[in-house]
């Protein structure tokens, strides 16, 4: 029985009783449906449940790679941040990131403070077409998946009291910020001309390097200091999760067109057609160093492909996105190779799966976005000969990484200042299934 902690349940009461106080309960005087397209919102909706079922396949992808004494503790990190970002999204996170900019940088918290206007309100700017309630839970499911990203770098030693909190720290102070830069039109990331249609750099590469500095933190399992390796606990929950993320993917990158447009469809083929170069590529680079052919393999180097085209998604063609997934495959796999033979523990390999996928995707970006794919092209890429759009990804590409890992790194020592980040060796040594959560998964 651990120390009773009434904290979260007040804050949540005060969240609860904030809702119903009127002046932050604001009831919709006059619902705007001037220019909202039925079909667009159809599929809007559609794309945004995908995206939510994102979250629980990555639950089950993270959770088959662990050890069975942490599979349950893995899978809760993914599922928790569906109901603490989904609350933090309608008070205070929907603001920071699309509300009034702040100089380019921040939203202005008051902007949606509670939800106010969200429902009545006029539709975003670059998804006129569909409700701005549509577009903010489409946004939100975003904004969910990216802490439980992180978590696989930290799995079977992170407190998870304290990986809440570091959950909500870092989707304040890293996630809103950075989709404000680089999605609001205010952003000066935005203004510079990066293109992220789908979040490489607002999600896969904030992930990657905050669980860069995640591990760097916390530091080795015993099990790794000792070189005991443990098999992974469940390859069909692999397999399973991995299934649920490439189908989720459609809405995370075709959803992302902000309407049932033929862009949608590019980006549809895109994301399918990288995933499968991806899956095949990470095995046959195994299997021309010796290895078997692995389901494990294949279902990483798929996620990779997903990875990796999410910024390019709308950007290039499908025989482009072929090339796209075979490069990142094999260069994550090679990165993941180094970090074996290093001192690095990272449980899942998040950092050369989404932080170096992310960036392979955003220099790709960088190289073959068209005007002929995506009319929001202003400065095609390197391959047509231009240098302009190349040039700021790779100057972006320095600034998200360096924010993305120093405040991760801040707002890491931060909460373990506030709770322990770390958990006890015996903990550790019991498995965070009991010892966080008092369950335990039964075999057999």
């Amino acid at each position: 029985m651990q120390k009773p902690n009434y904290v979260p349940l007040v804050l949540l009461l005060a969240v609860a009783i904030l809702g119903i106080i009127p002046g932050f309960n604001a009831v919709p005087t006059q619902i705007v449906t001037e220019g909202i397209n039925s079909g667009d919102t159809a599929w809007m909706l559609v794309a945004t449940a995908l995206v939510l079922l994102m979250t629980p396949g990555l639950a089950y992808f993270y959770g088959g790679m662990v050890n069975n004494k942490n599979v349950i503790s893995t899978m809760l990190q993914s599922f928790i941040a569906m109901g603490v970002i989904s609350i933090l999204w309608v008070t205070v996170g929907f603001s920071l990131a699309f509300g009034d900019s702040i100089g380019g940088f921040v939203g202005n918290p008051g902007t949606f403070f509670m939800f106010n206007g969200v429902l009545d309100g006029k539709p975003w700017s670059l998804a006129a077409t569909i409700p701005l309630a549509v577009f903010a839970f489409f946004q939100l499911k975003f904004a969910v998946i990216t802490p439980a990203l992180v978590t696989g770098s930290m799995a079977e030693r992170i407190n998870f009291r304290s990986y809440v909190l570091f959950m909500i720290l870092f989707s304040l102070f890293v996630y809103a910020p950075l989709a404000h830069w680089t999605w609001h039109p205010e952003g000066f990331l935005f203004k510079l001309g990066v293109l992220d249609f789908a979040g490489g750099t607002v999600v896969h590469m904030s992930a990657g390097w905050a669980a860069l500095a995640g591990a760097l933190y916390l530091k080795r399992r015993k099990s790794h200091l000792e070189a005991n390796y443990f098999p992974p606990a469940n390859i069909p929950f692999v397999l399973l999760g991995t299934g649920l993320l490439w189908f989720g993917w459609f809405g995370f990158n075709a959803g992302s067109a902000v309407g049932a447009s033929p862009l949608a469809a590019s980006a549809f083929a895109t994301t399918n057609t990288a995933a499968a170069a991806a899956g095949l590529a990470w095995v046959l680079f195994d299997a021309a160093k010796g290895k078997k052919v692995s389901a494990l393999g294949f279902c990483i180097g798929a996620v990779v492909g997903l990875v990796a085209i999410t910024p390019a998604a709308g950007f290039v063609t499908v025989p482009t996105s072929i090339f796209i997934g075979t490069i990142a495959a094999i260069t994550s796999n090679y990165v993941a190779h180094l970090r074996t033979k290093s001192t690095l523990d990272d449980t899942l390999d998040v950092f050369p799966c989404h932080g170096v996928g992310g960036m392979v995707g955003m220099v790709m970006t960088g190289i073959f976005a068209s005007k002929g794919v995506n009319s929001a092209v202003v400065d095609e890429g390197l391959a047509f000969g231009a240098t302009k759009l190349f040039m700021t990804h790779m100057l972006a590409l320095v600034i998200v990484s360096a924010f993305a890992f120093g405040m991760s790194l801040l707002l890491l020592k931060v909460t373990d200042l506030i709770l322990p980040l770390r958990v006890s060796e015996e903990d550790e040594k019991v498995g965070l299934d009991v010892s966080q959560h008092d369950e335990f998964l039964i075999e057999g």
